[in-house]
């Protein structure tokens, strides 16, 4: 079987075990490419590997020996699933392989937010406990975690994984999530609560129509001046100009972002240049162990369609 990889840097830069991917058929891999190489890159294949190439009605009709996509990813809003499946063609992704590191990434936010390990390494570094009088000084605010609300929107696995760790550190855990989980050990409450109430909220919520620009000049009003507000779901969550102007002018203490509405990060950005605001491009995924979980089963994925047995099928 002929397979084509598309966006390889997304997943790797030579650091993980591709062998189980290798050992399914003829692959070829490529790296980010405009749309008229992606046609020639899969003209003959028969599954197509790719994270965010956009495989919509057009794409797909030009491909005729086209069977399998598989994502390497859990999201998957860049394939046309309906036209997909009226073609025959299989669609899989990669659910749950980063819970535990994205809801790490969440508490490293969180532990620089409270701790602020680096300032006070700047500080140390450019000079400032040498001139100290006492044995320490606390000339940036620390505090605690144990007492302090943790508002998680979305109830999903990675909400679940940091409520635990919420937990653990004597936090006050609040859930709001569409759906009602049975036996949550959380308080669950409405969405104007957590955001009045929550001294951190983490966004860890799906995409769709009811949650782009959940952030918003509204809800930011609703929240404490002190609040940090994290998002390490998707980017369209934020509506990034309300995010501005509230950051710049203390309608929150400080927020904490892994994605934007549009990546990368482009030059007409409404955050650049934003007070009180820390990024990362996206990789709260991405740590070594949780890449090569990833490319593991997406080749268990390609031999399970291989095998007649399709498994994390997203348009059946």
């Amino acid at each position: 079987m002929k397979i084509t990889v598309l966006d390889k840097p997304s997943f790797t830069v030579g650091d993980i075990n591709l062998e189980n991917l290798d050992k399914l058929g003829e692959v070829s891999y490529y790296g980010i490419l405009p749309r008229n190489e992606v046609i020639k890159a899969c003209y003959n294949a028969t599954a197509v590997i790719c994270n965010k190439t956009l495989f919509d009605k057009e794409m797909i009709e030009s491909l005729p020996n086209l069977k399998y996509i598989g994502v390497t990813a859990t999201g998957y809003n860049n394939v046309d699933l309906s036209f997909a499946k009226e073609r025959g063609i299989v669609v899989a992704n990669v659910p749950g392989y980063s819970t535990v590191d994205v809801a790490q990434h969440v508490f490293a936010f969180i532990l620089h937010h409270s701790n602020k390990v680096d300032v006070y390494d700047n500080s140390v570094k450019n000079g400032d406990w040498l001139k100290s009088i006492t044995f320490c000084y606390f000339d940036y605010p620390l505090c605690e975690l144990s007492g302090k609300t943790l508002g998680i929107f979305g109830y999903g696995d990675i909400g679940k994984q940091v409520a635990k760790i919420g937990d653990a550190f004597g936090m006050k855990v609040l859930v709001h999530t569409r759906t009602i989980p049975t036996n949550c050990p959380y308080s669950l409450v409405d969405r104007e609560t957590l955001f009045k109430e929550s001294d951190y909220l983490t966004i860890h919520c799906p995409l769709n129509q009811q949650t782009k620009g959940l952030i918003n000049e509204n809800t930011l009003s609703l929240m404490k001046k002190s609040a940090v507000l994290i998002n390490t779901s998707r980017g369209p969550v934020v509506d990034e100009k309300a995010l501005r102007y509230a950051l710049d002018n203390k309608v929150i203490a400080h927020a904490y972002l892994d994605v934007l509405a549009v990546e990368p990060m482009q030059k007409d950005c409404p955050l650049i240049g934003a007070k009180n605001l820390t990024l990362t491009p996206h990789i709260a995924w991405a740590p070594t162990e949780s890449r090569q979980r990833l490319m593991d089963i997406v080749a268990s994925n390609v031999q399970a369609f291989i095998d007649g047995k399709p498994q994390n099928v997203v348009n059946k």
